[in-house]
């Protein structure tokens, strides 16, 4: 399949220094839709396997590799693993046109293309191929391991059920057929504009300046995505957000409805006190077999599980895929 050239930064724009246990390389992948993905390469230094075990990462929804995904996936390089962490269609370095879109279809087909780009690469062991989905992606990443048989175990960190939200609002507050309705005009109606000015207008990031009154989860953003600590220039979250017209193909396909047809093994892993708990709880009970975990770590919110190297349980997640991958 064709590939759109992309101009990639190749100097290091990362949140997080470089390890010096990795090799690090841009490389690029096609989906089947014929968009093509940016990706960084995370590589270990040092490994007595001839092929290794690989994992695809992606999240939070609205953040680039540059952010914690590529954290995730050079900790896990660090670990023995070839990673790669990609931008999804329509964000960061990957093509897609008109920008700053999401899709339940598409970005399931992303990661898939991802595996499909680990199962043709002479350094990986197709059968040891694991994903990990963070925020947002973590719902995306549950819906790739219902469809995707090639994927062997599933990590999610701090996950959204992207489709439950984007339909019922924040802790199902929405939750009605009028409150449905009500939302589905006005996104229609701006679709109507979009189309007349093709420039559809962007919802924002994390909301800057904050106010003193914004929820506590609004506050632990703005403290990752618009401060040294986590803003990127490519990030939507960081900047100008998505399009106003994002939630609608959310609002009518579920993603986690046929994760309990998942064989193969998942870890939901998730602070205790994030206000998104209950998205990692819920799918838990949707999820059939002893392969299946459900990790709570006390006291930690949504946002600590981006970055915060001595709070993400990587020694956990590593064996978890030891034991699973073979």
């Amino acid at each position: 399949m064709k590939q759109t050239q992309l101009d990639l930064v190749e100097t290091w724009d990362k949140v997080f220094p470089l390890s010096e246990k990795v090799n690090h390389t841009k490389i690029t992948f096609t989906n089947r839709y014929g968009l093509t993905l940016a990706a960084d390469m995370y590589i270990p230094k040092e490994s007595e396997q001839e092929k290794l075990p690989a994992l695809a990462v992606s999240g939070p929804f609205g953040a680039v590799k540059e952010q914690s995904s590529g954290l995730y996936a050079q900790k896990m390089a660090e670990k023995g693993y070839l990673t790669i962490a990609f931008d999804p269609s329509y964000t960061g370095e990957s093509s897609g046109f008109p920008r700053y879109v999401a899709s339940p279809d598409i970005n399931t087909e992303d990661f898939q293309a991802a595996v499909d780009f680990l199962s043709n690469h002479h350094l990986v062991d197709k059968e040891k191929i694991g994903i990990i989905g963070i925020c947002g992606w973590g719902g995306m990443a549950l819906n790739t391991a219902a469809i995707d048989t090639r994927v062997k175990a599933t990590v999610t960190s701090t996950m959204y059920d992207m489709s439950r939200i984007n339909a019922n609002g924040y802790f199902d507050e929405e939750d009605s057929k009028d409150d449905r309705y009500k939302k589905k005009q006005a996104l229609n109606v701006q679709r109507t504009q979009d189309y007349a000015s093709q420039d559809p207008v962007l919802a924002g990031g994390v909301i800057d300046p904050l106010p003193e009154d914004a929820p506590q989860f609004v506050k632990d953003y703005y403290d990752y995505y618009k401060t040294n600590r986590g803003y990127h220039p490519r990030s939507l979250n960081s900047n100008r957000g998505w399009t106003i017209t994002n939630p609608l193909s959310f609002m009518n396909m579920p993603i986690l409805q046929y994760i309990d047809e998942i064989d193969s093994a998942v870890l939901l892993v998730h602070g205790e006190e994030a206000h998104s708990t209950y998205f990692s709880k819920d799918a838990y009970k949707q999820l059939i077999g002893d392969n299946k975990e459900l990790h709570l770590i006390p006291g930690k919110v949504h946002t600590d599980l981006y970055d915060q190297e001595e709070v993400i349980p990587f020694d956990k997640i590593n064996q978890f895929f030891k034991k699973h991958l073979g």
